[in-house]
């Protein structure tokens, strides 16, 4: 490769990919059809290697063009990011910040501690995206994302940590259940009844299984679901009880309808974390939201 690649190029190559077409991806970017089909021979010369098959009714990927559509969509989109982001400097705006959170994060106290931080500081301008632990990681050591807040429970090496809230995880059930008057369960206690499964995969999940394979045993799931939500509407069915954090299972459980019982295990604490690049690397602005999001959570 020569050359940087052009953004129009790029461009121009996701139009052909997602209409299937040469000559429909040009009148989408309303172009000759010639026009974009040189354009696309100088950007495989560029690369070097095959990017489409030309067929009779369309076009195909090769395995290079796959690699560079997904690419490409992930460039186009932090252009358009960046256009934003720097058109709002014209409105006002003193700085911004990309964070990247988990489910369990968002679904606690996350959303208002960023509505009070915007409230004292009016010309930051905050972006938040939902991800699982491990994109957030790799989004803020790829410095796609200044902040991450997520559960510890993951490799955070070379990024800086700063503590943030957290919460305990209990054992939700239905009140007419046997074990619902118990002032506290341990994870054995549980093992063996029909439980719901909460996010299969996520680290919950993989907490779960790991301590139960310690036990020697194996988790009773009978559903599966990928929403706290969804698990308490399931419990209050009495369709099986589920781990959930407190501070969240804990507004379902109104008018009697769920029974939530303290799990007393001592990896029953999520402790959450804002993790950055090192200082030097943030903006003023992710720095500030990153130190207020320490000092909020005390």
């Amino acid at each position: 490769m020569n050359r940087p690649i052009d953004p129009v190029s790029l461009q121009l190559f996701v139009a052909v990919c997602e209409e299937g077409s040469i000559a429909r991806a040009a009148e989408r970017e309303a172009l000759v059809a010639s026009a974009l089909s040189k354009r696309l021979a100088a950007l495989e010369a560029e690369v070097g290697v095959p990017l489409l098959l030309r067929r009779r009714r369309g076009v195909e990927l090769t395995p290079a063009g796959q690699a560079l559509l997904a690419r490409a969509r992930e460039v186009l989109g932090a252009l358009d990011g960046l256009r934003a982001e720097l058109g709002a400097f014209g409105e006002g705006v003193q700085g911004s910040a990309r964070v990247l959170a988990s489910p369990s994060v968002l679904a606690e106290q996350l959303p208002l501690d960023i509505a009070a931080f915007l409230g004292l500081h009016p010309g930051i301008r905050v972006g938040l995206d939902e991800r699982m632990s491990p994109d957030i990681v790799r989004g803020v050591r790829e410095g796609t994302a200044d902040l991450g807040v997520l559960w510890d429970l993951i490799d955070l090496s070379g990024l800086q940590v700063l503590p943030y809230r957290s919460d305990r995880l209990c054992v939700a059930l239905s009140p007419d259940h046997p074990l619902a008057r118990r002032p506290s369960l341990g994870y054995a206690d549980i093992l063996d009844q029909p439980s719901i499964n909460v996010s299969p995969g996520g680290q919950l999940d993989q907490l779960l299984r790991r301590h139960a394979a310690l036990l020697g045993r194996l988790p009773s799931y009978r559903m599966q679901v990928s929403s706290i939500d969804a698990a308490a509407r399931m419990v209050v069915a009495g369709l099986g009880l589920a781990i959930l954090p407190l501070e969240v299972a804990a507004p379902h459980a109104g008018a009697g309808r769920l029974a939530l019982v303290p799990l007393a295990e001592s990896w029953a604490v999520r402790r959450f974390v804002v993790v950055t690049r090192p200082t030097p690397l943030l903006s003023a602005a992710a720095r500030l939201l990153a130190e207020s999001l320490h000092e909020m959570a005390g």
